[in-house]
């Protein structure tokens, strides 16, 4: 008996692995754009800079957000106004299925958000947490 026991857990657990589940991602990215049509996301940031067929689902690298910003520097001195220039930009990886709507995307190369924000890809690219 306790054989048959042993032997229904090793299999239930068997099947239980094999199940797939939706995992909602936290990255803001992914919950503003996975599923959307990737046209709508070209033509609001522009054309990708290469793209990459395989089988049934395409892989876009985009380009972009291109900013240059001052900002003051850190642990300033008595009176002394320094400030730094920061370059800002985003690369990201879209991967689109058949139906040409993004099935995931992959941040490739970001900068820090300034002032604390969310990351500069998060900002430009619409996906920032919005403020109250």
């Amino acid at each position: 008996m306790t054989l048959r026991l042993a032997f229904a857990a090793v299999v239930t657990a068997l099947l239980a692995s094999c199940t797939t589940t939706g995992v909602v991602s936290s990255d803001p990215l992914s919950q503003r754009w996975v599923g959307k049509e990737a046209g709508k996301f070209f033509a609001a940031y522009g054309p990708p800079a290469g793209d990459e067929d395989s089988g049934s689902s395409s892989t876009y690298v985009w380009k972009g957000g291109y900013k240059t910003v001052r900002v003051a520097a850190q642990g300033q001195g008595k009176g002394k106004k320094k400030t730094t220039t920061r370059y800002l930009s985003c690369t990201v990886k879209l991967t689109v299925n058949d139906s040409y709507r993004i099935t995931s995307i992959k941040t490739i190369s970001d900068r820090a958000g300034l002032d604390g924000e969310p990351s500069w890809c998060a900002q430009f690219l619409d996906a920032a947490p919005k403020k109250a």
